[in-house]
């Protein structure tokens, strides 16, 4: 589970010809143009956007009406390869570093938290470019996974910090388990999910529920391990356990694990949630479903949705060979 990633460098290229100065970076480093909202959706952690501007200009100004590049290298190594292409801009302006921290769905407080203890300045993502400068720091929070890019709609707010991004970064990343004690009063979710499979297939049932838990980021697998349990008096059964710490909803754990018993009618494994060593019963998580297989069918549906197209492709290989009775080497 990642709380906190560096996200993409503002860079701003100024010229006296704003034409060619688009036409040589669509070259050099084979590009199209975007509008700001697609290159801030498709960029990831450390990425460049650049912005093509008149020479006379000198503020990080985010101009929506102008079109952005996209290019996925550190803005360090953009700019050797502007300067080893001769590249024709007059300067080069850095924008805000920016910073993505992930809170829970419910934080409220984050408003108060951020301004009183950074000095952060509440704006918005756009004016926080415009009145930021390179050695300013632009925190954005989200409740979204950041495994993977953001749009702008996913940013639910902004702060704007007048320190150097490395001091803020470090002091994050020491801070995070204050900020997230105040964000959650009740604290972490310790559950524990129990995988059996009757024809002992487990390690491709254990590895299936580790590449949902890790892709939706759904928190911190904290122990692994054999144990028993005990499905009926005189009777025992061996089973591997998963020990998660989370701030999501049990229930909503429980719900997306159950997408993962079934596929198509076809059963994998019994996985189980317990918190505090109860047993969360399916009936809980299916009260608008008439049967077991109505609610791994919708679960099913709602977990492939969410998966990437990397886990999914991976999912679906491990499943393939289930059903066909193979081993993975064989």
């Amino acid at each position: 589970m990642r709380l906190m990633r560096f996200g993409p460098s503002m860079l701003f290229l100024r010229t006296s010809d704003v034409e060619g100065g688009e036409s040589f970076l669509k070259n050099l480093f084979g590009v199209e143009e975007l509008s700001v909202d697609e290159a801030w959706n498709q960029s990831g952690e450390l990425d460049t956007i650049i912005f093509v501007t008149p020479a006379e200009e000198w503020k990080t100004v985010l101009n929506l009406k102008r079109g952005a590049f996209l290019v996925k290298m550190r803005s360090d190594s953009v700019l050797k390869e502007l300067l080893n292409a001769k590249a024709p801009f007059d300067r080069a302006n850095l924008g805000p570093q920016i910073i993505l921290l992930r809170v829970p769905k419910e934080a409220e407080k984050t408003s108060e938290i951020i301004p009183k203890r950074y000095g952060g300045i509440e704006t918005s993502f756009a004016r926080g470019i415009n009145e930021g400068e390179e050695r300013d720091t632009l925190l954005l929070v989200t409740d979204k996974k950041l495994s993977e890019p953001l749009s702008i709609r996913d940013i639910k707010e902004a702060f704007l910090i007048r320190k150097n991004f490395i001091e803020v970064y470090r002091t994050l990343r020491t801070d995070l388990p204050i900020i997230l004690f105040k964000l959650l009063p009740e604290g972490w979710k310790e559950i524990t999910i129990r995988i059996y499979d009757t024809e002992k297939r487990y390690e491709e049932n254990i590895e299936r529920v580790l590449l949902v838990l890790e892709d939706l980021d759904l928190g911190y697998v904290v122990s692994e391990g054999w144990d028993w349990d005990y499905p009926r008096p005189f009777m025992r059964i061996k089973v591997y356990k998963i020990k998660l710490i989370t701030w999501e909803d049990p229930l909503r754990i429980k719900f997306l694990l159950k997408g993962l018993e079934y596929r198509d009618y076809q059963r994998f494994a019994d996985i189980d949630v317990f918190v505090e060593e109860k047993k969360i019963p399916w009936v809980e998580v299916s009260k608008e479903y008439a049967s077991k297989f109505e609610l791994a069918k919708a679960a099913r549906e709602e977990l492939e949705s969410l998966l990437s197209d990397d886990t999914k492709k991976r999912l679906h290989e491990i499943e393939d060979r289930l059903l066909e009775g193979k081993k993975p080497n064989e």
